[in-house]
């Protein structure tokens, strides 16, 4: 059950997602990252207005929070999105490692206004050879050995 405040920011996220929309900058999709009750990140779709397909709101907002907390973790931040994320902003959430994700629409919701991730979860199961897009793995050693020193390095960060 969603408390007071995550209703609030719910609500922050979907006048995001309708500026947007008023703006002519991409989808109706907002969002916004909150850490210990301050907003920390924004954002809105802005696929459309920047030609950047990785511009969902998510992402934008994500990149938001992580350039003003110094940091490339969302720990201890709530997400609040207008909708349920596609498959590319749930693997970025992972990455940003927040505490919880609350969304307001169902992505049965988005595929009804014409915005249907259904294939892309799909394709995510198919071998790689069988996909839409076909992908092909050629194994080099220069690659590997990319992956060697890495792995070898003494000062690296984790994430």
């Amino acid at each position: 059950m969603a408390s007071e405040n995550d209703r609030k920011y719910l609500q922050q996220a979907i006048e995001l997602a309708n500026q947007g929309i008023k703006d002519g900058v991409g989808g109706p999709f907002g969002c916004i990252i909150v850490k210990d009750g301050e907003i920390v990140g924004r954002g809105c779709n802005q696929v459309t207005s920047t030609n950047d397909p990785t511009a969902h709101a998510e992402v934008v907002a994500i990149r938001d929070a992580c350039r003003r907390l110094g940091n490339y973790q969302l720990t201890d931040c709530d997400v609040y999105t207008s909708c349920e994320p596609c498959p590319m902003c749930l693997g970025a959430l992972y990455w940003a490692r927040p505490r919880r994700v609350v969304y307001a629409s169902t992505r049965h919701e988005a595929a009804d206004a014409g915005f249907d991730d259904a294939f892309i979860y799909i394709e995510i199961n198919v071998p790689p050879g069988d996909r839409k897009i076909p992908f092909s793995h050629e194994s080099l050693d220069e690659a590997a050995a990319v992956f060697r020193s890495w792995k070898t390095m003494g000062d690296k960060k984790l994430y």
